[in-house]
């Protein structure tokens, strides 16, 4: 695989979307080195900080052949970074990877922690208010990373994969169970046993909770 694109955004002004009415979701391809530390890439904004960023999603990660998918989806060329990305990777079909699964790209290592899960500011930045049920149905959600070792990445790098060694979560079964009203205790417990995003651990405690007093409820009628 070879890093197609690095991309970058500036914040700007965006209507329709979230608060704060900014955003950094219109992402550029950078020629020169970019600079990854833990918070993400060099000159990259984050204006949604209670739904993107942070530590476990410092970098989101699309793949060429999604990019190939989904141009003949909406029948137009789409430039990397229309989706968000700030990396795009050649050979990358998100839907095969797995929670833990690690990317190295020149001298900087990613580990894989979450599913993009689709959003109103997905929506405006596509110009279809029905565009997050088609990302949704397409499930081809790129990936969110958190920072193993930072560096400088530039496009032509080399990327390679190490796949995780632990419970084997891919992170279309994370993407899936977002939208499960009904996620078994298992399948909680598994995706907890994967070193998910802050985010998608905080979501999966909490019903995890609910289900086992629900059951406690129906144990004590019992």
């Amino acid at each position: 695989m070879r890093l197609l694109s690095v991309n970058v955004g500036r914040e700007e002004p965006i209507q329709g979307a979230k608060s704060p009415g900014k955003t950094g979701t219109f992402k550029r391809p950078v020629d020169a080195p970019v600079g990854i530390t833990t918070s993400g890439l060099a000159g990259d904004a984050i204006s949604d900080k209670e739904n993107h960023g942070g530590v476990d999603q410092a970098v989101y990660l699309f793949g060429g052949p999604d990019y190939g998918w989904w141009s003949g989806e909406l029948g137009r060329g789409l430039a990397p970074g229309t989706f968000g990305e700030n990396l795009t990777v050649s050979g990358l079909e998100s839907a095969g990877a797995c929670i833990g699964d690690r990317f190295s790209v020149g001298s900087v290592v990613l580990e894989v922690t979450a599913p993009r899960i689709p959003c109103v500011t997905l929506a405006v930045r596509m110009g279809d208010p029905a565009f997050p049920r088609r990302f949704r149905r397409a499930e081809r959600p790129g990936l969110y990373c958190r920072v193993i070792r930072g560096g400088e990445v530039r496009a032509g790098d080399a990327v390679g994969r190490e796949p995780y060694g632990g419970e084997r979560v891919p992170a279309i079964e994370v993407f899936r169970a977002f939208f499960e009203p009904d996620v078994g205790e298992a399948a909680l417990r598994r995706h907890l046993a994967a070193p998910i995003a802050a985010r998608a651990r905080g979501m999966n405690e909490r019903r995890l909770d609910r289900l086992l007093e629900r059951s406690a409820k129906v144990g004590s009628v019992v």
